[in-house]
């Protein structure tokens, strides 16, 4: 449409940050750049269709550059937010046999200190304007590329992206998805969510390791032409981005309640933004009273959108829907969303029970096509002819769907999701903590946050506890990404334990949340 003037003049790719610098790319750059970081890989690095490859990057334009370089080049990447620690890192490299990693100066030496234990690890590549030893500089390297290469002729089932995502027990899982993630954007009733057209400009704010990025930010709106608006936001301000909502014609705003949130919070006399048209949210529910205080002082309604690792987008508030406070709509083509049980029985209108995503006889479009090396955990989620989101909801009379609550124990904390057994396995280094468990708990800001309940040493009982909680917290975003550590912290002095030993930690959430 742009080669043909069918197009109007907004750029495919529009990032700024707060140093005032900014990137504007046409499809017509973006194809010539992304061709050219593909034969980076292929020729230069020598990998080939299937290799995997590790991207670990903030919200740079180069994560757009190596994503739609490893679609033409059938190398499949493994997106991972940058606050990730060592440890975290390591995991990844090894359970995904990564050949190669993209990252900043800032990661570089964790994963220098990795190298001897990654031996399929092969290349590291650097996005800088500086040079490190062991390591090639991509944006060097994209400049020197040649423009023409051949995009691999890839077929629906091959594999295209593994998502990390988060369990209840154990370390995160890898989600594999095949292309059909990226075809099911491409069919008209799979862009119904959005509704986007070429003259939109769509600033989603996911975090680059989440999979809403890669649908969100790169897949819905450029199958559809439209603008991919980015800003840098090392941290998220609501100074900033009510300034931003001001200053640029950003027409669709996608982003975690946690940002609505804040910007109602900051108190700000005027949010009457002047171009924006509609906002979605997901990754955790949203309250009605935020819903009602967001429209009165923007004239906007947010809607509501679900989905997982596993699954893309699965229910929305579309636009022509009545929004029905608190309800995150129905299911999205292809996917026949129904209440299971168990045993994957469909269970009747305003009955709780799991969200479910019919398989059989036909496997839709979107959905992930296994955890990878785990055939145990893929199979458990395979119930009857549904595949089981471990989610709770219930459908109303008129379909809508109402979430209730993870089945298990994930923390859904301002739309990250954080496995229980990653914080406690964080906590139980620290020599004060004997044993621990991790729930999640009400916030009036966040949604929810993460709780720790600690059973200190004998050793730790006399010391100060305002500062131990400090200390602990500290010790979390040292060893772990910095998102999943403990907001709140309770000292107790045994934890609820069922008769085989195993911690309760429903018991300690309906402490939380005054369920009885």
């Amino acid at each position: 449409m742009e080669e043909e003037g069918k197009r109007g003049p907004g750029p495919a790719l529009w990032w700024v940050n707060n140093q005032g610098d900014e990137v504007k790319w046409s499809f017509r750059k973006i194809r010539d750049l992304t061709c050219r970081t593909a034969n980076v890989f292929t020729q230069t690095c020598g990998l080939q269709q299937g290799d995997h490859l590790a991207l670990i990057l903030p919200r740079v334009p180069e994560w757009w550059l190596v994503t739609v370089g490893c679609l033409r080049a059938g190398i499949v990447y493994i997106p991972g937010t940058s606050q990730l620690k060592a440890k975290d890192i390591l995991y990844r490299l090894q359970l995904s046999q990564a050949k190669a990693i993209v990252t900043t100066e800032n990661l570089a030496p964790d994963v220098d200190s990795m190298t001897s234990e990654c031996p399929a690890l092969k290349t590291k590549l650097l996005v800088s304007d500086h040079s490190r030893e062991g390591w090639l500089n991509l944006r060097s390297l994209i400049k020197s590329a040649s423009p023409d290469h051949t995009c691999i002729k890839s077929k629906m089932k091959d594999p295209m992206v593994i998502f990390f995502t988060s369990g209840t027990t154990g370390l995160p899982k890898m989600a594999k998805h095949n292309q059909g993630l990226a075809f099911r954007s491409c069919i008209p009733s799979g862009r119904k969510v959005l509704q986007l057209k070429t003259s939109d400009i769509l600033w989603c704010m996911s975090d680059p390791g989440w999979i809403l990025a890669t649908v969100g930010c790169l897949i819905e709106p450029w199958t559809s032409g439209a603008t991919v608006f980015i800003h840098h936001l090392p941290q998220f301000d609501p100074k900033v981005i009510i300034e931003v909502l001001f200053k640029y014609p950003i027409t669709q705003c996608l982003a975690a309640p946690t940002v609505f949130r804040m910007i109602l919070q900051a108190k700000f006399t005027n949010l009457r933004f002047p171009t924006l048209e509609h906002c979605t949210t997901g990754g955790e529910s949203l309250l009605p009273g935020e819903q009602d205080q967001w429209r009165k002082q923007t004239g906007l309604l947010i809607h509501e959108i679900y989905g997982q690792s596993e699954t893309g987008m699965t229910c929305a508030v579309l636009r022509e829907m009545k929004v029905k406070m608190g309800s995150m709509g129905k299911a999205i083509s292809p996917f026949d969303v129904q209440i299971i049980d168990e045993k994957g029985n469909i269970l009747p209108p305003n009955t709780e029970g799991y969200i479910g995503i019919r398989i059989k006889p036909i496997r839709p479009l979107g959905l992930f096509m296994c955890y990878e090396n785990n055939p145990e955990k893929t199979a458990e989620v395979e119930c009857g002819d549904f595949y089981n989101s471990g989610d709770r909801a219930k459908v109303d009379d008129d379909g809508y769907l109402w979430f209730l609550g993870r089945g298990d124990d994930i923390i859904n904390a301002s739309g990250y999701r954080i496995g229980p057994g990653e914080v406690e396995n964080a906590l139980v280094e620290h020599p004060a903590v004997a044993e621990s468990a991790v729930v999640s708990s009400p916030d009036p800001e966040r949604g929810e946050v993460v709780k720790a309940f600690i059973v200190l040493t004998p050793e730790f009982l006399s010391h100060d506890k305002v500062q131990l909680i400090k200390e602990l917290q500290q010790h979390v975003k040292s060893v772990t990404a910095p998102y999943k550590y403990p907001r709140k912290i309770e000292f107790v002095p045994e934890l609820p334990k069922t008769i085989t030993g195993k911690i309760q930690r429903k018991e300690l959430r309906r402490k939380e949340f005054g369920q009885m």
